[in-house]
């Protein structure tokens, strides 16, 4: 049993690597297809690739991976895509979040925890593309594992049929695990990605799912794939609509004011920034996901 755990985590470790190659290299892509505009005189962006290393507690390496940035280019602000694979002792808070949360109380006793993903967020030079998160992931205990993750889409000018073609694809790829899965995982991520103190969502939803484990490896290791699967085909046709479009400080403005909206919610709520932090990754690549700039009125 403890062998084919751990050919299973080597797959999803190998599954979310291939997937970081497949979006870096697709969206250098669309930068090299960036033809017009005021940005299209610059080179177009490429990725800075980083080791990332998270530390043990005893000054040993517990794991790490990449981080890969790309700045300043024709179509991307800021991007980000990461891939890790870490693993260790919970401390005593994640401990006690895990029992509560997830009805885990013998994480007290064994406290050793692995986990593995890839994570993602983009920030556009144009304000009519939509910025967009995407991650997918798989956590293990010695009282269980499960995966988790989705994409959500976050535009500061809305277009209704962007919105629809995003939501499509999602369902198109999450119907073959079951009927109504991906209405399930809409709701969940309206209501995941909800900003409390502003009474607003942080954009137009998508998909989102966690502590997902039927108790069949394989489909569930099936499932989080598709969901991998279906961003670039949800997102890619987005971009290459929109990156030509004419925009001047009006619509920049917009943009900024709406990616307060995400950096709020990113370090007031996301589960995903604080386990990374209370955890001792590498904090560059745990706050990849903040925009360039922002602003607040």
């Amino acid at each position: 049993m403890a062998d084919q755990m751990e050919r299973q985590k080597a797959l999803a470790s190998t599954w979310f690597r291939s997937l970081r190659d497949e979006i870096v290299a697709a969206f250098e892509g669309l930068e090299d297809g960036q033809r017009q505009g005021s940005v299209a005189d610059r080179p177009p962006g490429r990725f800075e690739v980083t080791q990332t290393r998270r530390d043990a507690p005893d000054g040993g390496e517990a794991g790490g991976g990449l981080m890969s940035v790309m700045r300043d280019g024709r179509v991307f602000e800021k991007v980000g895509v990461n891939v890790s694979t870490v693993f260790g002792t919970l401390g005593d808070e994640a401990q006690a979040a895990m029992a509560a949360r997830k009805g885990l109380p013998g994480m007290v006793d064994d406290p050793r925890f692995w986990a593995s993903g890839i994570s993602l967020v983009a920030h556009m030079q144009n304000p009519h593309c939509p910025a967009v998160h995407m991650n997918t992931r798989m956590f293990w205990t010695p009282h269980g594992w499960w995966f988790g993750g989705g994409s959500d889409l976050n535009p500061c000018i809305e277009y209704a049929e962007d919105t629809a073609h995003f939501h499509d694809v999602q369902k198109t790829h999450c119907e073959p695990h079951g009927a109504g899965e991906y209405e399930r995982l809409k709701a969940w991520a309206d209501a995941y990605f909800y900003i409390p103190h502003r009474g607003r969502a942080r954009g137009v939803g998508g998909i989102f799912l966690d502590d997902h484990c039927t108790g069949d490896w394989e489909a569930d290791f099936a499932f989080i794939q598709d969901i991998g699967r279906a961003f670039l085909p949800a997102y890619q046709p987005l971009v290459e609509a929109r990156r030509d479009q004419s925009w001047g400080e009006p619509e920049k403005d917009i943009q900024l004011i709406h990616r307060g909206l995400y950096a709020e919610y990113n370090l007031v709520y996301d589960r995903g920034t604080k386990f990374g932090l209370s955890t001792g990754h590498d904090a560059n690549a745990v706050l990849m996901s903040l925009p360039p700039m922002a602003k607040w009125v």
